[in-house]
């Protein structure tokens, strides 16, 4: 008998192939063309500093000498910048909307001023002939000149040196002494503040009125000038009131035990710390007007202002002192020449 068909076998060896399906490359679906997509690292691109649009702006200068070649007339100097009056030369909207100082110099060269002056020009740095840089207003040249002593980089120092050049007197006397007297507990900031708070007050302060009865120091400025220096107003107001003598108890002086008045000459800076200790002493009794670490301040400017003003009590504390001064001058017993 012949063999039985299985199925199952015939199926296997049938080839059953599929039908292709269509497939794109790898590559062309990141192909495109150059135009609408380049990549920067694309050494063969077209070079986009050629482009018309891509290209900077001509100099003033630089206009102005084209404009002039092609015109067939003499252009400005393309080594140096060209100057402002230069520019805005014939063109009084321009002019009027300069600066006042241009303005002067302009007027004054047209007037007479030599030709060829560059005073302000329109180039920051340019390069000179020497390889340097000239800025148009500062001469290099003199500024960079060899000291005259051998082994030294810079100039010896001009004598007399300044009373300010040392850091120790890099302030005004009257101002140091007036701040060590505000100091308390050792703080010497919070004394510089109310120091910098007085001198501020000073110079927002109103023009004074000075009393006729009560005059300053021979020599003094107008009252509209003090306000513009707060310094000298504040030396003023001191030195005005500062007595130049005290009173000096000496027992024993007239040969009993009654004691005797002697007055006794004053320094300056004796004289200026009693008159400091007097104002201190007069602020303290003032009425706070305000709050705030800045009140003892503004009641010692105040105070300064009132003695300018002569409308302190400080005037008549040292017209007391002095015109007892005068009389203990019978109580000074001299040394007998020999």
């Amino acid at each position: 008998m012949p063999p039985r068909l299985n199925i199952t076998t015939f199926t296997r060896s049938i080839a059953f192939r599929p039908q292709p399906r269509l497939q794109w490359p790898a590559r062309s679906a990141a192909r495109c063309t150059p135009s609408q997509c380049r990549l920067y690292s694309d050494a063969n691109a077209a070079d986009r500093s050629k482009r018309v649009d891509a290209k900077p702006m001509e100099h003033v200068s630089e206009e102005k000498a084209a404009v002039a070649e092609a015109m067939g007339e003499q252009g400005p100097d393309m080594s140096q910048g060209t100057p402002v009056e230069e520019v805005v030369k014939g063109d009084k909207a321009a002019q009027e909307k300069l600066p006042k100082v241009m303005q002067d110099k302009i007027k004054a060269q047209s007037n007479s001023a030599p030709k060829g002056s560059r005073s302000y020009s329109t180039t920051t740095t340019q390069t000179s002939g020497s390889g340097g840089l000239d800025m148009g207003l500062v001469d290099l040249k003199s500024v960079a000149t060899v000291p005259e002593t051998p082994g030294l980089k810079f100039q010896m120092p001009t004598l007399p040196l300044p009373k300010d050049g040392h850091v120790k007197h890099r302030y005004d006397p009257v101002v140091e002494q007036v701040t060590n007297l505000l100091m308390r507990h050792g703080e010497k900031s919070v004394a510089q503040r109310n120091m910098a708070l007085i001198l501020q007050h000073l110079r927002t302060s109103p023009i004074p009125t000075i009393n006729p009865q009560k005059p300053l120091l021979p020599g003094a400025p107008p009252p509209s000038h003090l306000p513009l220096n707060p310094i000298l107003y504040l030396t003023l107001a001191i030195d005005s009131v500062a007595p130049v003598m005290r009173i000096r108890s000496q027992r024993g002086a007239a040969g009993g035990g009654v004691a005797l008045q002697i007055p006794v000459p004053l320094g300056q800076r004796q004289r200026r710390r009693a008159a400091v200790q007097w104002i201190m002493g007069a602020a303290s009794k003032r009425r706070n007007m305000g709050s705030g670490k800045g009140s003892f301040a503004q009641r010692i400017a105040q105070e300064l202002i009132a003695v300018v003003q002569g409308t302190s009590s400080i005037w008549e504390r040292r017209n007391a002192i002095h015109k007892l001064g005068v009389a203990a001058r019978a109580n000074i017993v001299l040394p007998r020449k020999k």
